[in-house]
């Protein structure tokens, strides 16, 4: 199986990388060969490579940048899923391609569904929404995995900001009413070789751990099992404004992956664990 894996040198695409290479060939072209933002040099490299999975782990991420650059994160979230889907319908190709618990309006407290109602609150929101829409509505085979608060042993992310901001704060105040589950981009790797092998029926669902906590939870238990005396304050998000509005409930129901697959999900405090132990090990 012919594989073409995009955005391989973010946290998801790394991890992909070295998970699904016993699958088959992987191409994984990085910037300098392949520019995402051209329609027309995606169109050839595909025409060219001629893949039969494609997994998309590229994506304009910059969650406030996007409320400026409306063009660029449309691209990147909305366009190139809807271009890699036609080429997908049209070739017999499997699209893999990776959304967020931002599609969602982040009311309430009750877990999201995979057929919960959408409303993103921020621009980065509204363009994933759009590329997992197009995709559905395209006709291709694909899966399209919902994910919520990515970080990993490599990269920038919360969990590594926080173990830089410990060696030299003796307290931070950490956004407590925002709840999630904190996914590391190694599971999600695991996760779609799992699907990929297991010829997982097309459709979306969402991947995460089990558990939840909030940013402020995340930071305690970082501080706890790298051995910080690092206090976490609790404050409430309108303590901390930012360009683009984040939901407060990013709870998602992992159930119909679960069932699908036969699997049970761990819990999110096992998986920081395993990646903390990653990272302090390189």
């Amino acid at each position: 199986m012919k594989i073409l894996l995009l955005g391989k040198t973010g946290q998801v695409g790394f991890e992909l990388h070295r998970t699904l290479s016993p699958l088959g060939p992987i191409t994984a072209p990085g910037r300098e060969e392949l520019d995402l933002t051209n329609e027309q040099a995606v169109n050839n490299y595909l025409a060219q490579t001629r893949p039969e999975l494609i997994v998309n782990a590229a994506a304009w991420t910059a969650v406030d940048a996007a409320e400026n650059q409306q063009a660029e994160a449309q691209r990147l979230n909305a366009g190139l899923p809807k271009q890699l889907a036609e080429y997908a319908k049209a070739n017999n190709a499997r699209l893999v391609h990776y959304s967020s618990d931002y599609v969602y309006p982040g009311t309430g407290t009750t877990p999201w569904r995979e057929t919960s109602p959408t409303g993103p609150l921020s621009v980065y929101g509204q363009t994933k929404l759009e590329g997992d829409e197009a995709i559905q509505q395209s006709g291709a085979d694909h899966l399209i995995f919902r994910t919520s608060w990515v970080y990993s042993a490599r990269g920038n992310n919360f969990m590594k900001t926080m173990l830089r901001l410990a060696e030299s704060k003796t307290e931070l105040n950490i956004v407590a009413d925002q709840i999630g589950a904190p996914t590391p981009a190694r599971l999600i790797a695991q996760v779609t070789a799992l699907a990929i092998d297991g010829k997982l029926q097309a459709g979306l669902y969402h991947l995460a751990p089990t558990g939840e906590t909030s940013w402020q939870g995340f930071a305690k238990e970082i501080f706890r099992l790298a051995g910080k005396n690092t206090k976490a304050n609790p404050i409430p998000t309108s303590d901390y404004p930012t360009p683009a509005t984040r939901p407060l409930n990013s709870r998602m129901d992992v159930n119909k992956l679960q069932q699908a697959l036969n699997i049970q999900l761990p819990d999110w405090q096992s998986q920081l664990a395993l990646t903390l132990g990653e990272y302090l090990e390189n």
